[in-house]
């Protein structure tokens, strides 16, 4: 008889229930437009064309997740701070994740090149700022930093399964956001690089127990279906001494409450298996294309003078704009 045998079984974990993931979406966007509405009552145009991008980009990410089999899925809008998608799997695919990032900034920044190469074909300056805001969002969202797209690429990118490595590059990340809002003097991002310190301390808690669990030859890196009752046990004494306040709650509920609460518990602190199918082609070019969508505004800027030249008409559109 194995160890784990001598365990008693561990609960059932429930699965999170998919309906009502439409109505939660319509109404995250409706209060993430009456929000900016309220504070910026003059930039009716820009907002619209700001939700309509959002949905552009996280569309991507929601179409590739249900064509790979995600369980789930769900996009949300977050007032002031911008939008994501979430979704699971059991086990998941190097290059399947790799896609499923990929595929919400590079279809944003494929729509705004072909706006505003035919914002100039036809001198549109509706579709000339369409496509600069499509392609602005898209490529500041591939930059290496925690929790954007092109931080997460990076991560999957280097296959590391270090979590000092990643508690330090979200705590880089969390200070370079605040540096370049302050440099910018745009408070949302500054507020944003604080909100993600809180979240680099939520990760934190999570390495230094998986770093117990890591000294203890506890198997975390599984998942909760997978997980030995001996395991489940460990990881769930180990909770209980980190987090005291969860020790007291669970005395004092029922057990068909207590439960399921435990499992959630464990499943939260257990790293997902990741197969590593991704060729070194796949992800030279994957690679490729996302250096090269970050080499995009350089490339315009070596070449700006041409570019004013050719574009003087948007340019004097602007003007207007900001005259009134």
């Amino acid at each position: 008889m194995e160890e784990f045998d001598l365990y008693p079984p561990k609960p059932e974990l429930s699965e999170p229930k998919a309906k009502g993931n439409l109505a939660l979406t319509i109404f995250s966007i409706i209060l993430f437009i009456l929000v900016f509405l309220f504070i910026f009552t003059d930039e009716v145009t820009f907002i619209f064309n700001l939700v309509l991008v959002l949905i552009v980009h996280e569309m991507g990410h929601y179409l590739m997740m249900k064509a790979f089999g995600y369980k789930n899925v769900r996009m949300l809008f977050i007032p002031l701070m911008g939008a994501f998608v979430q979704g699971s799997k059991d086990v998941y695919s190097q290059k399947q994740s790799i896609l499923v990032v990929a595929a919400g900034p590079m279809p944003g920044i494929l729509i705004g090149l072909a706006l505003v190469i035919l914002a100039g074909v036809y001198e549109t300056p509706f579709m000339m700022y369409l496509g600069l805001l499509f392609l602005l969002l898209n490529i500041i969202n591939l930059l290496p930093l925690d929790p954007l797209d092109g931080g997460q690429l990076f991560k999957l990118l280097i296959k590391t399964n270090h979590e000092l490595f990643l508690l330090v590059f979200s705590f880089i990340s969390s200070l370079t956001l605040i540096g370049i809002g302050w440099f910018i003097d745009n408070w949302i991002l500054i507020a944003f690089g604080f909100i993600m310190g809180f979240r680099v301390r939520s990760i934190q808690n999570q390495y230094n127990l998986r770093k117990e669990m890591k000294a203890e030859d506890i198997n975390y890196r599984t998942t909760y279906k997978l997980l030995s009752n001996r395991d489940f046990a460990r990881i769930k004494n180990i909770l209980l001494d980190a987090t005291p306040t969860l020790k007291k709650y669970l005395e004092i509920v029922p057990e068909e409450e207590s439960e399921p609460l435990m499992a959630s518990q464990v499943n939260a602190v257990l790293v997902s298996p990741v197969e590593q199918d991704a060729s070194l082609l796949f992800r030279i070019v994957i690679m490729i294309m996302w250096f090269g969508s970050i080499a995009l505004p350089f490339v315009v800027y070596s070449n700006f003078d041409v570019i004013l030249a050719r574009y003087s008409w948007f340019v004097e559109y602007i003007q207007q704009l900001a005259a009134s």
